[in-house]
């Protein structure tokens, strides 16, 4: 018969297993993104990846500053599951297809940042500005 765990061990069992939960969560933080701003882009799909832990959307968007240049612009999105209980889909994007789309812009300036809302090509509004 096992003796039962003294408190101190089963505090620093305890830290143990949440010291290697830290680096979990600190993989999904937003900190890259500022959130506190809303932009808004329109351009052509390139992918849709519906991956996990994050879905990634690469939109080649005129650039404003050189008449009849794209660039490429990465936006992630969440995780496969959290979005489709969002009304998103796998299948709702393919390359070609033209959308308008908001997002909370990266913090240091790079083209893309994490997606809010978008507008399909048919109208559909999935998601929105205030997320």
């Amino acid at each position: 018969m096992s003796k039962p765990l003294s408190v101190t061990a089963l505090l620093a069992t305890l830290g143990l297993a949440l010291g290697q939960a830290a680096p979990a969560a600190a993989h999904h933080s937003y900190a890259s993104f500022d959130r506190s701003k809303t932009i808004t882009v329109s351009g052509t799909v390139k992918a849709w990846e519906w991956t996990n832990p994050h879905t990634w959307l690469t939109v080649a968007v005129p650039d404003p500053k050189k008449k009849g240049a794209v660039r490429s612009w990465a936006f992630e999105g969440m995780a496969p599951g959290t979005l489709r209980a969002k009304g998103w889909s796998r299948l709702m994007l393919k390359p070609g297809d033209k959308i308008t789309l908001t997002m909370n812009p990266r913090r240091d300036g790079a083209a893309g940042g994490t997606l809010v809302g978008l507008t399909l090509p048919d109208g559909k509004v999935i998601g929105g500005p205030a997320g």
